[in-house]
């Protein structure tokens, strides 16, 4: 494969992995109604209300939809290269994690020679799978589609405490709007805004932020990590830069979000993505490509790699 067809790769799967929150929090909608502790009652979101109890309420009524449709832009800001946006629309699943999406923009090489002015990339059953293009497709014997099983990579890895972070992880693949709420909920500085206008719909505007610490220490996947190991990831997003995360949620009459946003300020870029979500409850059928059009990236690295030692054991 092409150095294009791998970045336009790596871009999308970080798209995806930030929508869908891949290095998010676990999902614990089995045993906690919502962060923060009882539910109550709650004041409509139409009046504003106490912010914690709305949000509440609508992490109890988010979680329970299990699907949604989605829109999101992704921009990011640092060198030439690394600078860009994509937008993405289509249906995000949670219980399980499932989504459908197409994507286009900057980022993803559009006017790049071979390049698909969009993407299409599903994930379903702990794989994300990535319409790569006519470009891969006439490279691969047809397979236009890139498959990427995390989970096997994982398990293949032989360690352990890998294993139960990526699997955590999967388990709670969708960084989903009920865990965005959850989230906020765990902010100190948790705030209404007011009432604003968000796609027609009179909404209530809730903001708040929280540090990486905060954040990482809401991510179950994280505690399986050595303590050493743990210290080290700390470090090296402080060498990022990276102070924490600002976080704003628009709460329609209905108490579901209408629109999220998200802010990540680094030293070598700044991102900010922009959720709008709507039809919550729709149903997520969602479905792998046909295996005949699909190349698993983990499994042609493991031939090349057994290759590449036959050759070796021959020529010695």
């Amino acid at each position: 494969m092409s150095k294009t067809t791998w970045k336009r790769a790596g871009v999308a799967l970080t798209a995806a992995a930030l929508v869908a929150g891949l290095a998010g929090c676990n999902d614990d909608r089995g045993d906690k109604k919502a962060a923060g502790g009882k539910t109550g009652a709650s004041a409509p979101a139409e009046k504003g209300g106490d912010a914690t109890q709305v949000l509440k309420a609508a992490y109890e009524k988010t979680s329970a939809a299990k699907a949604a449709k989605i829109k999101a832009t992704i921009t990011t800001q640092g060198t030439p290269e690394e600078s860009g946006t994509i937008e993405m629309s289509g249906v995000q699943g949670w219980a399980p994690a499932t989504m459908d999406v197409t994507m286009k923009g900057s980022m993803l090489g559009a006017g790049t020679p071979g390049a698909p002015e969009q993407m299409r990339v599903v994930m379903l059953d702990n794989a994300m799978y990535m319409d790569m293009g006519a470009e891969q497709a006439a490279q691969m014997d047809g397979k236009r589609w890139m498959k990427m099983d995390l989970k096997s990579i994982a398990e293949a890895s032989g360690d352990k405490a890998l294993q139960k972070q990526m699997t955590g992880n999967l388990d709670s693949m969708n960084q989903d709007p009920a865990q965005q709420l959850g989230l906020l909920l765990e902010s100190p500085d948790l705030k209404h805004v007011g009432p604003e206008k968000v796609n027609g719909m009179e909404t209530q505007h809730y903001k708040g932020t929280l540090t990486f610490e905060q954040m990482l220490k809401t991510n179950d996947s994280a505690k399986v990590l050595p303590k050493e190991d743990y210290d080290k990831l700390i470090e090296n997003v402080k060498k990022t830069g990276l102070k924490g995360y600002d976080m704003e949620i628009w709460v329609n009459g209905d108490n579901y979000p209408a629109r999220m946003k998200l802010g990540m300020k680094m030293d070598a870029a700044t991102v900010h993505m922009t959720m709008d979500y709507s039809d919550y409850g729709t149903k997520s059928a969602v479905q792998a490509p046909p295996a005949a059009e699909t190349v698993d990236l983990f499994k042609m690295l493991q031939e090349a790699g057994a290759g590449a030692g036959a050759s070796a054991g021959a020529q010695g």
